[in-house]
């Protein structure tokens, strides 16, 4: 016989934006009750999210403060023609360890995995079983809606942890190395060193294609620790694989209907992701916040707030579309790296805020002034080719 659960709020969804909320309401109301589902039995799959210091807000480090894993002082790059350390902090977390921490702050009855979901509504959640959850305000956590209304290139990637017995070479992270052959669009390596064995190994392309290719990436990660005169190197237990969407314009409104229009919405469902990196986690923190700052968690009202949210941020951030637009239209694939290049030889605290979609005017105007590193022709066509941007 199908049964019927109730509470006050239902999170569909334990990936990062999902397990995040489900942490924030835990810590601002201990009395409501939640439930968080999902049909895998992890918290937030087999990850590790990265983020600069400067992407979350001072109010709100307390969420992720239990969560980091690993955090550095400083940074670097590398290009063909320019090598940089950022002095600007950045931290990892990996997923085991969200997994740990949800599951101390919620009772174990809020936790309602391996339960594959049917359908959502306001205030309802239905399961392929036929029991159903009955809250007062549901919120769709569940990843990316229905992309095809957006205009998108992709951030596609296969990343491993590595263990090298006697040490690697990496004394900070890697957080672009470009010197690499260039093959599927702009291609960087992306290294962080966990501890003195152990090193977190990423290759990845900004690609017109979102087809990955993950037994060919792979290959390409053995030849680079093979580069770095890495010796008796063995996976370390943990490999990874992902494709972002960057987005270059399109119709907010048609995608954020396509996920249900009347349902709220956080993470990649509601479009809350940087247009240019893909990442999702500076916009999950700051939605978790904000909803956990509320007192209202009718179904309607987290649909008005998460929707406005949702809309307020991609309206914000114009200036990043019509920069992903040059990286995709303008610039050969094996020639993009030089936007890349040019772009980290400027102020450390402007490359700070442009992760953090923070940018200001002045900021803009830096990025775009002087000349181009694509051809100005192909420059001004595909800023003029945006679409709904």
């Amino acid at each position: 016989m199908a049964a019927t659960i109730r509470c006050d709020v239902a999170i569909a969804g334990a990936g990062l934006a999902g397990s995040l909320l489900a942490l924030a309401l835990a810590a601002r109301h201990p009395a409501l009750d939640v439930r968080l589902i999902d049909s895998d039995h992890r918290i937030g799959g087999d990850h590790v999210w990265s983020f600069f210091g400067s992407d979350i807000a001072d109010a709100d480090r307390w969420l992720l403060t239990p969560l980091i894993g690993h955090g550095w002082r400083d940074y670097d790059v590398a290009f063909p023609a320019h090598r940089r350390t950022i002095a600007a902090t950045y931290y990892s977390i990996e997923s085991a360890r969200l997994d740990q921490v949800v599951r101390a702050a919620l009772p174990a009855h809020a936790l309602l995995f391996g339960r594959k979901i049917l359908a959502t509504s306001t205030t309802a959640v239905v399961f392929a079983d036929g029991d159903r959850i009955e809250a007062k305000g549901v919120i769709d956590a569940r990843g990316a809606g229905d992309l095809s209304a957006l205009d998108l290139g992709w951030q596609k990637f296969v990343g491993r942890l590595l263990r090298v017995p006697g040490g690697h070479d990496v004394a900070r992270p890697m957080v672009m190395d470009a010197t690499v052959s260039q093959i599927d669009g702009y291609r960087f390596l992306y290294c962080l060193p966990f501890d003195a064995e152990r090193v977190f190994v990423e290759d990845t392309y900004y690609s017109e294609s979102p087809t990955l290719n993950v037994r060919s990436v792979a290959r390409r990660i053995d030849a680079y620790a093979t580069q770095r005169g890495w010796q008796g190197v063995g996976d370390a237990g943990h490999e990874e694989r992902g494709v972002l969407p960057v987005a270059m314009g399109g119709d907010f409104e048609t995608y954020w209907k396509a996920g249900g229009a009347r349902v709220a919405k956080i993470g990649m469902r509601a479009g809350l992701f940087h247009p240019t990196t893909g990442y999702s986690l500076p916009d999950a923190v700051r939605t978790a916040t904000a909803i956990a700052a509320q007192t209202d968690f009718s179904g309607l009202g987290l649909q008005v707030l998460t929707h406005d949210l949702a809309r307020s941020s991609w309206d914000a951030r114009q200036f990043y579309r019509l920069l992903d637009r040059m990286l995709f239209r303008a610039a050969e694939p094996e020639e993009r790296y030089r936007v890349l290049e040019r772009f980290y030889r400027l102020d450390p605290r402007l490359i700070g805020r442009f992760y953090a979609g923070k940018s200001t005017m002045s900021d803009k105007a830096r990025v775009l002034v002087g000349k181009p590193p694509v051809p100005i022709g192909r420059a001004i066509r595909a800023l003029a080719g945006g679409g709904h941007a």
